[in-house]
């Protein structure tokens, strides 16, 4: 688990020249660069840092709309079709889930489906808990995995698995069913409920006892 910023796979990736520039000039230029840590801060978007080989820098808090794979890319997609969900907390991991598929699809706010290889996921819970729980990560209908692929059009995307369909060439059959499911709302646990205690107990293999 890391605090605001993590280490991930360095993704070669171009940077459109324009958010290196403030958004000011640069528009329809791309700079090669290769990813190298995301930042999370609650309530913004991903923030992405860039080693930019050809000026030796390190470049950072740049969102996902901002890289292309390659400088023949010419659509400008909004952050938003791109990312769904602000950062939920400050702490994060990152895992590529090597039982995933690498194959996925996704759905836009604007009802579009975008294609792309699933590369690695972010994810973020509330880790400290000598700080006040301000943050909808570990709620179970409110945390949002954010899946990161590389879209067939070129662009990347940070997508929850609820808008997200992942394709196994060996299992997913032809016509695959679509999700119906309800969101998961409830906290499972196993001790809170428990009638057994094992508290009268000290051998090594305790028996448990029902409480009264």
């Amino acid at each position: 688990m890391s605090f605001l910023v993590a280490n991930i796979p360095p993704v070669k990736v171009w940077v459109k020249k324009q958010y290196l520039y403030d958004l000011e000039k640069g528009h329809g230029e791309y700079v090669e660069g290769v990813w190298a840590t995301v930042k999370s801060i609650q309530g913004r978007a991903l923030y992405f840092e860039t080693y930019i080989p050809e000026y030796a820098a390190l470049y950072d808090k740049l969102p996902i709309s901002a890289f292309v794979n390659s400088p023949k890319v010419k659509d400008d997609l909004p952050l938003e079709e791109l990312e769904l969900w602000d950062a939920f907390s400050y702490h994060i991991t990152v895992i590529e889930k090597t039982t995933v598929p690498p194959r996925a699809k996704y759905l836009s706010p604007s009802k579009k489906w975008y294609q792309g290889e699933y590369l690695f996921t972010i994810d973020s819970c509330h880790a400290d808990h000598n700080l006040p729980n301000i943050n909808y990560s570990q709620v179970p209908q409110e945390h949002k995995s954010f899946n990161i692929i590389e879209l067939d059009n070129g662009h990347f995307a940070a997508q929850p698995n609820n808008r997200t369909l992942f394709y196994d060439k060996s299992l997913t059959p032809s016509e695959p069913k679509q999700p119906d499911f309800k969101v998961s709302t409830i906290e499972y646990n196993v001790e809170s409920i428990s009638k057994w205690t094992a508290g009268d107990d000290t051998n090594y293999f305790y028996e448990f006892k029902e409480q009264k």
